[in-house]
């Protein structure tokens, strides 16, 4: 069996190293243009209406995901705006910071084709940030096409492991006009309760807010924030943590609230897992 998260970490490996050094070219043309890339020099060539938008957001050291949530709108005049405030302040405090730090002294040297070019402190804070949010927008990418392989798989396997019964959990009978990531459990009241699954890392409160307008009965996710955990409590959703201690045996609490059959079980954990995998993966 493939490993999703493999396969993707590799792919969002190869899609930032082929950024990088295709920035760092265009860096080497900008500096061989001109002896400094001045605030005004790099919004002309990195910043230039002529780029996507998400060139410009990212070229300004912003994600242009973050955008809709700051401004509520992600129209092209809205990220170019965002893009260039960004860029101004994130230079400004760059450079308040090199005036202040005397001591600081950091020099980034880029060879390409023989050709040798050295970026002062400011010139390389400003691309090393670049090319941290880069690689943070590539990572959220890859964790978002992980997500969506195993979201399904992953609430059946819970399933499986508190022994739901499985007309419970079918989704055969769910109408096509159902999105491919839909989930629901049924209760013995022959409820349907939506379920919904995100890997939110450190608890993103962007993805919980998507999630919470779609009104589902449970969530579940691999790492929840407080605001998250209080704004799912006030909504009424049943949430489960699955990263921190015994998270995972919350699910007995959400069955029993929300009226769901189900049966615990007493082997071995980690046995059991082994073999619910081996069975939805036909191992």
């Amino acid at each position: 069996m493939s490993n999703p998260f493999r396969i993707n970490s590799y792919f969002s490996n190869a899609e930032f190293l082929q950024y990088a050094i295709d920035f760092f070219k265009r860096i080497v043309e900008a500096k061989l243009k001109s002896e400094d890339i001045t605030v005004d020099r790099y919004k002309k060539k990195f910043l230039n209406l002529k780029l996507s938008t998400s060139e410009i957001a990212i070229n300004s050291g912003l994600n242009k995901k973050k955008i809709p949530n700051m401004y509520n709108s992600a129209k092209r005049s809205i990220v170019i705006e965002a893009s260039s405030e960004h860029y101004d302040t994130l230079y400004n405090a760059i450079k308040e910071l090199t005036e202040t730090e005397h001591e600081l002294d950091l020099k980034l040297t880029i060879k390409f084709r023989g050709v040798s070019v050295d970026l002062n402190v400011i010139e390389s804070l400003i691309v090393i940030n670049t090319i941290a949010v880069k690689r943070a927008e590539i990572r959220g990418g890859m964790w978002s096409a992980v997500g969506k392989q195993i979201e399904k798989p992953l609430i059946v396997s819970i399933c499986k492991l508190f022994n739901v019964p499985f007309e419970y959990f079918d989704q055969k009978d769910n109408p096509k006009s159902f999105r491919e990531v839909d989930f629901y459990i049924l209760s013995e009241d022959g409820e349907k309760l939506r379920t919904e699954v995100k890997l939110m890392g450190k608890g993103n409160p962007e993805s919980a807010d998507a999630i919470f307008a779609r009104e589902p009965k449970i969530f579940l996710a691999d790492k929840l924030s407080e605001k998250n955990k209080k704004q799912a409590d006030m909504l009424g959703v049943q949430w489960i943590e699955l990263r921190t201690d015994n998270g995972y045996k919350r699910f007995i609490e959400v069955l029993k609230v929300l009226n769901v059959p189900y049966k615990e079980f007493d082997e071995d954990l980690v046995e059991r897992i082994d073999r619910i995998v081996n069975e939805i993966y036909g191992e």
